[in-house]
């Protein structure tokens, strides 16, 4: 995910690729996100925080106390904004670790930011300015969408809908390759005709004014085969589902709020 907010800030011209600095401990990694964008190289952690007026923390969030406590000295010479995009990671968490109030900012991104296309939720403290909002919004926004959300516990919502989302839509679609081969059509046709149509479907709702039932009624005739299809879905409660899955997704989220803590 760093990497992608490094192409996306930079190919973007948000930010000038010698103004962002990187800590990888793994030095060839660190060498080839160098080489690759421009970047400049850090030597630590510390160096960083000392350094730098915007922290994003891109670490994995069973890892995220530790590497925090090993930075409070840091944090007592600097004031900077931190973006956290650790799943389940509270901010309160993050200031606890830290023995500092700062700025804070809470992604929840997903994975088709990988190509520039994600879906990110932003929850900000109140120790956030407006010019730091900004900052946060047009950094991820240069790697998809992003939206603000009104309170922390809303990020384990946002995680439900956009991030684990992707892997409901890919469900989907391999569900619906896998009848078509089961009718006899080639794969690679099955696959492609299937995920044209997702892309196809996406960009209609996208730039359509019409609402979503109005759309699904424009494609369904009476006594078609659309309208079988859909009484098949409400036969099996598809949106009951979706709803429990929904659900699930989100009571992990907070569980994790809490094993973390």
């Amino acid at each position: 995910m760093a990497s992608s907010l490094v192409g996306g800030l930079i190919s973007n011209g948000h930010v000038p690729p010698q103004n962002i600095s990187l800590y990888e401990p793994n030095p060839d990694r660190l060498a080839e996100h160098v080489n690759k964008f421009g970047i400049t190289p850090a030597d630590s952690n510390e160096s960083l925080v000392e350094n730098c007026n915007v922290i994003v923390v891109a670490v994995k969030p069973q890892v995220m106390k530790k590497v925090l406590e090993q930075l409070t000295q840091s944090f007592k010479n600097n004031n900077p904004l931190v973006i956290s995009v650790a799943a389940g990671v509270l901010i309160n968490s993050i200031e606890t670790w830290l023995q500092k109030a700062l700025p804070i900012v809470r992604v929840m991104p997903n994975t088709p930011a990988l190509i520039g296309k994600g879906a990110a939720g932003l929850f900000a403290n109140t120790r956030v300015s407006l010019h730091q909002r900004t900052l946060t919004q047009q950094m991820m926004e240069s790697i998809g969408v992003a939206s603000w959300v009104e309170s922390e516990p809303d990020i384990d919502s946002i995680t439900a809908l956009s991030g684990s989302g992707p892997a409901y839509f890919m469900l989907f679609i391999q569900g619906l390759i896998e009848a078509s081969v089961k009718a006899g059509i080639n794969a690679n046709t099955a696959t492609s005709l299937a995920v044209q149509t997702a892309l196809g479907t996406a960009e209609l709702i996208n730039s359509s004014e019409q609402d979503l039932q109005t759309l699904i009624d424009n494609v369904t005739s009476p006594n078609g085969t659309t309208e079988q299809a859909l009484k098949s879905f409400a036969d099996h409660d598809l949106k009951g589902s979706i709803q429990s899955a929904f659900d699930a997704a989100k009571d992990r989220s907070e569980q994790l709020a809490i094993e973390l803590s």
